[in-house]
């Protein structure tokens, strides 16, 4: 019952979060042009910061900071930065995949084109540096530019990922191993949704404590990241195989009709037959519109016959348990283990990777 409390409560401190945030955003976002094609613009500009989602990224900003000593509205605008970087990228992140839906509705570019959809990801993107240069009035510029290179930073590690698992399928590569997944997943995934996020909210709390300029802790929060950012991947791949539709709101398989490189599927060309292999990759390099649901079922099945759905689960908990244990190491080591701050951290990075949506 203790665990199912504290899981509510931070299910409600999450949506608090998040509707906070996206108030910021979509406020500080335009609204209307006089010109109709702008404000065309302005309206798909906003399309995905008005769907919601789970605002882990803003969070995790808000309670390092809260937990180094840092005060909330210290953090609002980089933790509403974080959330307009999660959406300019995942605009273009859904076009490149062919993606169909996100948060539940049609991807952007399903709904109103590509090149314009590409365009509105750029507009996003310019206005999260924007509302990121607006921290100056707060912050000073010494830390305002320290946040705007984690920012640049962030942003070079995880387009370098992209283009890892971009190149895969453009070339059809198909020889991946595990170890290349997991250099790809940790800059694609580990620095935006853990890493960045929680180094930004130490970096804020400098207004009030010594420890954001701690060399060593700042690449402590790059290890534990690490470790909590790889866990959090794989099991996002794995949700994409198993999840309930009615809650996951993306598109359920969609990983396999991208043909994207997942844990799963490394495991089980490294396990299955010469004959299976030639198979499989057969059907996902085909493009996307000539694969067959009966044939995505039957790579689905065959990860389930080589147990490779179970092997992502294990290395998930695996990094998941490495990555809490530094984390209990760290606290420690700072004397804040036991802070409220602490504890709905521990439970957020507990969530990320038990998640089943």
């Amino acid at each position: 019952m203790k665990l199912e409390a504290e899981t509510t409560d931070l299910a409600g401190l999450l949506s608090s979060n998040k509707k906070e945030l996206d108030s910021l955003v979509l406020d500080f976002l335009p609204k209307i042009h006089r010109n109709r094609e702008i404000s065309s613009l302005y309206e798909m500009m906003r399309d995905y910061p008005a769907r919601g989602g789970k605002g882990v990224r803003g969070s995790m900003c808000l309670l390092w900071c809260r937990l180094f000593g840092g005060k909330r509205e210290d953090s609002l605008l980089t933790a509403a930065a974080l959330e307009l970087f999660q959406n300019w990228i995942l605009i273009h992140d859904d076009i490149e995949d062919e993606s169909d839906l996100r948060r539940g509705m049609p991807a952007l570019h399903k709904k109103y084109g590509t090149s314009t959809s590409i365009n509105a990801g750029d507009a996003l993107h310019g206005k999260m540096w924007e509302l990121l240069l607006s921290n100056k009035a707060i912050l000073g510029p010494e830390l305002s530019i320290r946040i705007l290179s984690e920012f640049c930073r962030m942003l070079n590690e995880t387009t370098e990922g992209q283009q890892m698992e971009l190149s895969w399928t453009t070339h059809s590569k198909w020889d991946i191993r595990e170890q290349d997944y997991l250099l790809m997943v940790t800059k694609k995934a580990a620095w935006y949704t853990c890493i960045s996020p929680s180094r930004l909210g130490v970096m804020l709390s400098s207004l009030r404590r010594e420890h954001a300029n701690d060399k060593r802790l700042m690449e402590q929060l790059i290890e534990l990241g690490t470790d909590l950012g790889v866990a959090f991947q794989i099991m996002d791949d794995v949700l994409n195989l198993t999840a309930d539709p009615k809650k996951y709101g993306k598109e359920i398989l969609g990983d396999l009709y991208e043909g994207k490189r997942t844990l799963m599927l490394i495991h089980m060309l490294e396990r299955c037959s010469s004959r299976e292999k030639k198979r499989v990759t057969a059907i996902l390099s085909k493009p996307r519109p000539k694969k067959l649901h009966t044939e995505i079922l039957a790579v689905l099945d065959l990860m389930g016959e080589h147990g490779s759905i179970e092997y992502a689960k294990a290395t998930a908990k695996n990094y998941s348990q490495k990555a809490l244990s530094k984390y209990d190491t760290l606290t420690s080591q700072y004397g804040l283990s036991d802070s409220r701050e602490s504890q709905t951290i521990r439970l957020l990075m507990e969530y990320l990777t038990s998640r089943d949506y």
